[in-house]
């Protein structure tokens, strides 16, 4: 009986969010990791997001859901936007688990991940990436046999309104 393979995926949080919410809708992160557990066998969902103070019930609830949560310190700049960069911290990750997964999914449409998606395929570890939206970087072009397009699965993973004034779930 042949086994089932471990993969994990590593996800840039930000890069996900912007470029789905750029669509016009919003993500449900729990329906999100449901739909990598049971169409990719993602055994292991490492969300790499930018810590800021007074979103540590965002960062539970993420965990509460399966995401692994790496934080990354922030810098608020002085137009007083945040800048969480989290591309360093995907990487190392990435490698550090190499030998633990089968294959992985970069969730991310940023060229700079290039290089480890080259890597990856030239070791036989690349699943797929899973891109935001259209506008995913000419860098990952040359993977388009790899690409998955998130914004094509809105219907099954766009966050739903409750019907109570137009809320949003939780």
């Amino acid at each position: 009986m042949k086994k089932k393979l471990e993969n994990y995926a590593f996800i840039d949080s930000q890069n996900l969010n912007l470029g789905v919410r750029s669509q016009g809708w919003k993500l449900d992160w729990r329906k999100f990791r449901q739909y990598l557990r049971n169409k990719y066998n993602i055994i292991e969902a490492y969300l790499f997001i930018g810590y800021k103070p007074g979103n540590e019930a965002l960062y539970g609830n993420l965990q509460k859901m399966g995401f692994l949560v790496i934080l990354k310190p922030t810098m608020e700049l002085p137009d007083k936007s945040v800048k969480g960069n989290v591309d360093a911290e995907l990487v190392l990750h990435t490698m550090i688990q190499f030998e633990n997964y089968d294959k992985a999914i970069i969730v991310s449409g940023d060229g700079d991940f290039h290089c480890l998606v080259e890597y990856l395929e030239q070791q036989g570890k690349l699943l797929l990436i899973l891109a935001p939206n259209r506008h995913y970087s000419g860098l990952l072009r040359k993977y388009n046999n790899y690409i998955v397009r998130v914004d094509l699965l809105k219907n099954s993973l766009e966050q739903k309104k409750t019907g109570i004034r137009g809320r949003s779930k939780p």
